[in-house]
């Protein structure tokens, strides 16, 4: 038991190592990193391999700790937003994870969209209350297009490495193990 939480303890500060790097793909251009959404591949990948409190945790420091490291994303309203957001995708994806007896794709699939959808309502929430709602603040377009449309890269990356990463490790653990 002592053991199994101190992988899950070395895994998670690996993903929050990834976190930290992996968005210098994006060349550090705001606008591509808002597209590919770099911080959240790690978060949902250590919620999915060590459960949700772990990717809660990663969720929670990644945004701050990079912000304030890097720059990017920027402090306030940025990586404060994120900070709620990124949990929020680490909760919901590994609850809704839990509930699958069977750890297969399809696990996988519906873990990731009811929290990429989940997540977003907590992002809205955020949002709403730093800049408040209507005209000179939250509208549902600009929702909209800030969840749904720009991301949209993001969110297909996302649905095509999450699970293809998820699905070999416990493949390959399945096997390891007989």
């Amino acid at each position: 038991m002592k053991n199994e939480k101190m992988k899950k303890i070395a895994l998670t500060a690996m993903f929050l190592g990834i976190g930290l790097v992996l968005p210098f793909l994006t060349a550090q251009i705001p606008q591509i990193g808002e597209r590919l959404l770099p911080l959240h591949i790690p978060v949902f990948l250590c919620s999915l391999i060590c459960g949700w409190q772990y990717g809660a945790v990663c969720g929670l420091i990644l945004p701050l700790l990079r912000s304030l490291i890097f720059g990017m994303p920027e402090l306030y309203p940025s990586a404060f937003s994120m900070a709620f957001e990124l949990p929020a995708y680490a909760i919901i994806c590994g609850l809704i994870y839990l509930c699958f007896k069977k750890k297969n794709l399809l696990a996988i699939y519906v873990s990731l969209v009811g929290a990429m959808l989940g997540g977003r309502v907590v992002y809205a929430i955020v949002q709403a209350f730093i800049l408040g709602l209507g005209e000179n603040g939250l509208t549902l377009s600009i929702f909209i297009t800030k969840a749904f449309v720009n991301p949209l890269p993001g969110i297909i990356l996302q649905l095509i490495l999450i699970p293809s990463i998820v699905f070999t490790l416990n493949k390959m653990k399945n096997k390891l193990l007989k």
